[in-house]
C-alpha cells in the first residue's frame, strides 16, 4: 500500500531559498507526467518545539514561503505533492537553519529594525520628495497670482488717476463760468436799476 499506482511520486529538488531571520522559501520539482493539484509540507523545528502543517490544493506552485519562524533556529522540512487519489510519499528531509536578526541588518545598524522597516524608510523619502514637489508648485502659482494681482493693482491706480485728472480740468473750467455768467447777469441788472432810478 506504501507505492499506491495512482499516487504521484515524491516532490524532487527540494530546496530552501531567501533564507531569513523569520522566514524561507521552500521550493521543489514534480517529475513529468503525473498529475498534482497541491502540495503538503512538513515543517518541524530540529529541538521538537514547534511543528507546522501546511497543506494547499488547486494549485500548481511548486514554492512556498514559511512565515513565523524562529532566529538562529534549525527547521527540517519534507514535501509532498497531492494527486487526484492521494498524496505522495514525503520528500527526503531538507534542514536548514534561520538568520540571526543582526545578520540581515547593514552592518553599521544595531537596533532590530528589519528589512520592512528600510523600505519604510524609502517610502517616506519618497513621500518626502513629493511633498516638497508639491510645496513648490504651489508657491510658484502663489507668486504668479501675487504678481498678477499687483499688476492688476498699478492698472487699477493708473485708470482712477487718469480719471480724477481727466475731471479736474472740466471742474477748473467751470469753476470760472459761474462768476462769469454771475458779473454778466449783474451787468444786464444794473442798467434796468438805472432806468427805474430815471
Amino acid at each position: 500500500c506504501l507505492d499506491h499506482p495512482d499516487r504521484p511520486p515524491s516532490p524532487v529538488n527540494v530546496t530552501v531559498t531567501q533564507l531569513k531571520a523569520n522566514s524561507a522559501t521552500v521550493s521543489w520539482d514534480v517529475p513529468e507526467g503525473d498529475v498534482v493539484i497541491g502540495y503538503a509540507i512538513l515543517q518541524q523545528r530540529q529541538d521538537g518545539q514547534m511543528q507546522r502543517f501546511i497543506r494547499e490544493v488547486n494549485t500548481t506552485n511548486r514554492a512556498c514561503v514559511l512565515w513565523d519562524l524562529a532566529e538562529d533556529a534549525d527547521y527540517i522540512i519534507q514535501v509532498q505533492s497531492i494527486g487526484l487519489y492521494g498524496e505522495s510519499q514525503a520528500s527526503k528531509r531538507v534542514h536548514f537553519r534561520t538568520l540571526k536578526e543582526t545578520d540581515r541588518l547593514p552592518s553599521n545598524s544595531s537596533n532590530q529594525g528589519d528589512i520592512t522597516m528600510e523600505g519604510l524608510d524609502k517610502d517616506r523619502q519618497l513621500q518626502t520628495g513629493e511633498i516638497i514637489i508639491i510645496v513648490a508648485v504651489l508657491l510658484m502659482w502663489a507668486a504668479v497670482i501675487a504678481l498678477f494681482c499687483r499688476q492688476y493693482d498699478i492698472i487699477k491706480d493708473n485708470d482712477s488717476n487718469n480719471n480724477k485728472e481727466k475731471t479736474k480740468p472740466s471742474s477748473e473750467h467751470s469753476t470760472p463760468e459761474r462768476p462769469s455768467g454771475g458779473l454778466l447777469r449783474s451787468k444786464k441788472k444794473s442798467p434796468s436799476v438805472n432806468i427805474i432810478e430815471v
